[in-house]
């Protein structure tokens, strides 16, 4: 739908048919946990009528309808259907990873301390096993550059195990050059995706695995989420949690040799979040049929009202203000006078304007913003209106 971006802008009430969060509230908040679109939640009811009436048979109906949810997820990170798992949340995939590989001792992983916890804790995890995690230290919060990773490489290092985008700072991950670093020195790339798909372009050729869940900027619910494996690396990633799903049983009886799935099944060991995933499936359609890139752009428009306004009000824009590496967070505290930024959340949340409260590694409190293509400038402008009323 070429005019979906028009009629946000020109049809109020449907917005508010379409996005049902925007009918009493503003929400900026998609970095943190979603606001699920009308979309996902019909597709979610219709799943729920469908099981109450006996009609989701398991081989012919359920099976079916979940390849049609890899082939959504495959559309939306450009991949083949078959290397997507459908699982969540984020830290699962990532721990399949930790978990899957035959470590050596003294083998590196190069990580971020500072990224979200579900991508530091399934690596630092391994260190019983000898191995050492590297952690990159750069100038400013969130700032990976290729050039950082690089210089961390050593004859040892065997992962890189990176955020696509930092949650607090915004600073977004140039996934292309870190997969050919990857390339170039042989070694597995990782990608905590979480925070790009479906607001930025995460082509998944770039990495080797990547984890997702779908609870923010795909729109879709908590824990239903997508987890890639390169077919290229599934005979290395072996499946680190067996069961039903993904063994072979015919006609439900056991063999005695574990024999895995094919494609990406092999790393779903039960039956899956059904009804999530289909309304996860209907929030990556929705995205992909409004277009990616399109999407970018209205989010890196809309930062630019949210830093010129917080820039006026004399707070402090962290991060990436523009170019490759700035994304759709964007996150400010106040220099001279930490403590308010606490009251500026609670008086957004009091104007019904969400958006979250976040500290960094020093505890000096940030105001966090992250809107999606849905959201408005005329609601950039209401919460920096509050911002500076509560100021004053």
């Amino acid at each position: 739908m070429n005019d979906y971006l028009t009629r946000i802008d020109s049809d109020e009430e449907w917005r508010k048919s379409s996005f049902p969060c925007t009918r009493d509230r503003i929400f900026l908040a998609h970095a943190a946990v979603t606001a699920v679109p009308q979309v996902a939640v019909e597709a979610m009811n219709r799943f729920n009528t469908a099981s109450s009436t006996g009609e989701l048979d398991y081989s012919q109906v359920l099976l079916k309808r979940m390849d049609e949810v890899r082939d959504s997820a495959a559309r939306l990170i450009e991949c083949d259907a078959d290397e997507v798992a459908l699982l969540g949340p984020t830290s699962l995939g990532l721990s399949l990873v930790a978990n899957g590989i035959r470590w050596n001792r003294g083998d590196e992983i190069i990580t971020y301390l500072d990224d979200y916890p579900a991508n530091v804790y399934p690596w630092k995890n391994l260190e019983k096993k000898g191995v050492k995690v590297v952690y990159l230290k750069p100038d400013e919060v969130g700032a990976i550059t290729p050039e950082l990773v690089e210089e961390a490489i050593t004859p040892q290092t065997r992962l890189l195990a990176l955020a696509s985008n930092n949650f607090l700072t915004g600073y977004r991950l140039d996934i292309e050059e870190v997969g050919k670093l990857s390339k170039k020195h042989n070694i597995l790339f990782c990608l905590d995706a979480i925070q790009t798909v479906g607001a930025f372009r995460t082509a998944a050729k770039h990495v080797d695995f990547l984890s997702a869940d779908s609870h923010k900027w795909m729109l879709g619910p908590m824990t239903a989420g997508i987890f890639y494996v390169k077919r290229s690396r599934m005979a290395d990633l072996h499946p680190a949690l067996v069961g039903a799903w993904n063994v072979k049983c015919p006609n439900f009886i056991a063999d005695d040799k574990v024999d895995f799935e094919s494609g990406g099944r092999r790393y779903e060991p039960g039956v899956l979040n059904a009804q999530g995933l289909v309304g996860m499936q209907a929030s990556m359609d929705l995205l992909t049929e409004v277009g990616i890139d399109r999407i970018s752009a209205r989010l890196l428009s809309l930062k630019q009202l949210l830093i010129e306004g917080l820039s006026e009000m004399g707070l402090s824009v962290v991060g990436p203000t523009e170019g490759n590496t700035a994304s759709g967070i964007t996150s400010c505290t106040d220099l001279n006078s930490p403590d308010r930024i606490e009251k500026l959340y609670e008086a957004l949340l009091e104007a019904n304007v969400i958006s979250s409260f976040r500290h960094d590694r020093q505890g000096v409190p940030h105001l966090r913003f992250s809107p999606h293509f849905y959201n408005t400038q005329a609601e950039i402008e209401t919460a920096l209106t509050v911002l500076r009323k509560s100021r004053t």
